[in-house]
């Protein structure tokens, strides 16, 4: 883990990255945690860029985290990755360890996990996966530890299907597959994960049923999507993704810093302030 003495720093790299919240969820950890002498950056690199940021990287880095378009193109550069990340082949944290090594891990699968179980979702028969992206593996490897029955996808594609029966395959996850026009049939399922972009889901927000079970809606800006409010307007409950953020944030500042536990409620009220402030 990384020293106490001397600055240390760490950042986000992606691209686009202007809009990340991650500097305002670790600067708000360093605060509560006394670490006055850690910083915490963002920098536009995509993936041809991001050799030369690693072999610019000096002793005084402490970890990375990674969002689009860097989470697999990292991989090669890394001396070794968790089983966590090798299961969806997904980098989204680097720690620099104290002898010098990299070592990637991804923090969202434990992160969608942690954020449900924050709202009492510990185990569900079934449950439905909008979208088949990179965040759709994801969610699979998560439902992998809490789902003990299928796992129904709803995809736009032939090979976005065949795509996720191999995640499933690959996560021990019974998948069956449906076309994104009877969507609003996953409704029916005690869990459903959206990982779908922005304005997406919009109009499925009228087929949202009455008493309807848990929703996991990945995005966190804008919000609350229009199926989040429908969801919550039936009687649902609603995961968003500012818990997902913050909870893979915690585990980052963790591995980061060696300090544990991460301050999770000024982690998330340092995000909600700066949602509320754009």
């Amino acid at each position: 883990m990384a020293s106490s003495e001397g600055p240390r720093r760490a950042a986000v790299l992606g691209s686009p990255i202007a809009h990340s919240l991650s500097p305002v969820l670790h600067r708000a950890a360093y605060a509560e945690l006394g670490l006055d002498h850690w910083s915490y950056d963002r920098f536009d690199v995509d993936e041809a860029g991001l050799p030369g940021f690693f072999a610019g990287l000096d002793a005084t880095w402490a970890g990375l985290s990674l969002t689009m378009p860097l989470k697999r193109a990292v991989i090669p550069l890394l001396d070794g990755i968790s089983d966590t990340a090798a299961s969806v082949e997904a980098v989204n944290t680097v720690v620099f360890t104290r002898d010098g090594r990299r070592v990637g891990d991804n923090t969202d699968i434990p992160g969608m996990v942690a954020a449900l179980r924050e709202r009492g979702v510990d185990k569900v028969e079934s449950a439905a996966v909008l979208g088949a992206g990179a965040t759709a593996s994801s969610a699979l490897a998560a439902l992998s530890q809490i789902c003990a029955g299928p796992v129904t996808t709803y995809v736009r594609s032939r090979a976005r299907a065949d795509e996720m029966r191999g995640w499933g395959d690959r996560l021990g996850v019974e998948v069956s597959v449906a076309d994104w026009a009877d969507a609003a049939e996953a409704f029916a399922a005690p869990l459903v994960v959206a990982t779908t972009p922005a304005g997406t889901t919009d109009a499925l927000a009228a087929a949202v049923p009455a008493a309807p079970g848990t929703l996991f809606d990945v995005l966190y800006e804008p919000w609350p999507t229009a199926l989040a409010t429908a969801w919550a307007d039936r009687g649902g409950a609603v995961v968003g993704g500012l818990d997902l953020l913050v909870h893979q944030a915690v585990l980052q500042v963790e591995q980061m810093t060696g300090r544990s536990p991460a301050p999770l409620a000024a982690m998330r009220a340092a995000g909600e302030a700066a949602l509320a402030a754009r």
